[in-house]
């Protein structure tokens, strides 16, 4: 129990934090105002931070905390391909709507420049754990090629959102993030599937409701 309290005392100091972190600014954003937000205490927070800097690396648990909320909101029926994109849909929708560019690129430079845990590579996170699973089941069900190891399509997966995360932060979200991960996800998806292209679809069929058009 006392770990668990634990682990809800730092999930809600590291949700208030980036709640005020879009509301207000990270800049205008203090320790004193996360404490108050999250209704815990000074000597809590420092427990488990050594100030705000120290917060920015947390993006990749809300990241995470997202992929939880999708896990029973998505069909089991859909192939590992639709599931793929499905993720990566609802993600960077949260990311477009409510994750600022300032903030987003704060972190990606602190991941540059980091000598120790790098956060977004932590392959503890729920992230790489739900992705192995999906491209583990996609391969035993024939919708993924087997060439390759689950590990080397997850690895080649998660490189390419970042990339994708990269270069939007590049060009100052001066294009829709949501727009070109529905155009161009499901293209680089596609050499992931079997050469015979019978046991998988070439084209998804079940796209997230709040899909906006491409050239939008």
């Amino acid at each position: 129990m006392p770990r668990k309290n634990a682990r809800n005392t730092k999930n809600r100091i590291i949700s208030a934090a980036w709640k005020l972190f879009y509301d207000q600014g990270y800049e205008d954003t203090t320790v004193e105002d996360i404490i108050f937000e999250s209704e815990t205490s000074r000597g809590s927070f420092y427990h488990y931070f050594d100030g705000k800097d120290a917060l920015l690396g947390t993006l990749a648990n809300v990241f995470d905390e997202k992929y939880e909320e999708l896990i029973p909101a998505m069909d089991p029926g859909l192939s590992a391909m639709d599931k793929l994109i499905f993720l990566n849909h609802e993600l960077f929708a949260m990311i477009d709507g409510g994750i600022s560019l300032d903030l987003l690129a704060r972190l990606l430079s602190t991941q540059l420049l980091a000598r120790g845990e790098k956060h977004l590579l932590d392959r503890n996170r729920t992230y790489f754990r739900l992705l192995r699973k999906i491209a583990v089941e996609g391969q035993r069900a024939g919708q993924l090629r087997t060439d390759l190891t689950a590990n080397e399509i997850v690895k080649a997966y998660a490189l390419w959102e970042r990339a994708l995360l990269y270069d939007w932060c590049l060009c100052g979200g001066e294009y829709s993030l949501v727009a070109c991960t529905d155009q161009m996800t499901p293209m680089f998806l596609r050499s992931y599937l079997p050469e015979d292209g019978k046991s998988a679809q070439e084209v998804p069929k079940q796209i997230p409701k709040n899909r906006p058009a491409e050239n939008d």
